[in-house]
């Protein structure tokens, strides 16, 4: 090998070591010594390691700056894949929304399961403090229109307001809100496993 391929490879890989923040050193090292072999066997597909081949191999990888990128998004989503907790989840999601359309609305569908699920679940909580107000409620508006809302207790209800579900909101709120946020996770890290495995990174 040149020295210039060598200076050329080394460039790359501290551009790229220094945007790998939030990985712990041995995750750093792994993937530098793995991209190393990988640019190496590239370049010698074409024959000597000189200059132009690793240059050619190192533009088939990007910028060293998107790809580290890349890899701390695939380090979070494989934590949490790993942890499944909900706040691990959105943490990764919002990394991988930074990224992509396809992740900005997977983050946005797990928002909605998540806030919908923490709200069933609030009106089981608080529906035995606020008896009265506490539930899903049903009344008209002054145009006539039905309305229907969640009512976690702190305000009052409209004067024709009509409960459903009553009591019933208490077994039915927390089936339903501990039902979504497992959902949500669920799809949160299906949609995670289907980015990683159709994601590019060279892997050992």
């Amino acid at each position: 090998m040149t020295t210039d391929a060598q200076q050329r490879i080394d460039a790359y890989l501290a551009r790229l070591r220094s945007h790998l923040r939030g990985l712990d050193p041995e995750s750093v090292r792994d993937i530098v010594e793995e991209l190393r072999s990988h640019i190496l066997e590239r370049a010698a597909a074409s024959g000597e390691l000189t200059g132009p081949e690793v240059e050619t191999a190192l533009a088939g990888l990007g910028n060293p700056d998107d790809l580290a990128r890349d890899y701390v998004t695939d380090a979070m989503l494989a934590r949490a894949e790993a942890s499944r907790s909900p706040i691990r989840v959105l943490e990764s999601l919002f990394r991988w929304a930074s990224l992509s359309l396809a992740g900005f609305l997977v983050l946005l569908g797990s928002v909605i399961g998540y806030f919908m699920g923490g709200v069933f679940l609030l009106l089981a909580v608080l529906k035995p403090f606020h008896p009265q107000t506490a539930g899903l409620w049903v009344w008209r508006d002054r145009a006539g229109d039905l309305v229907t809302s969640f009512r976690l207790g702190f305000v009052g209800t409209p004067e024709d307001a009509r409960e459903i579900l009553g009591w019933w909101i208490v077994p039915l709120g927390l089936i339903a809100g501990c039902a979504l946020i497992i959902f949500t996770t669920q799809f949160a890290l299906w949609c995670a496993r289907g980015y990683r495995r159709s994601s590019a990174l060279p892997r050992g």
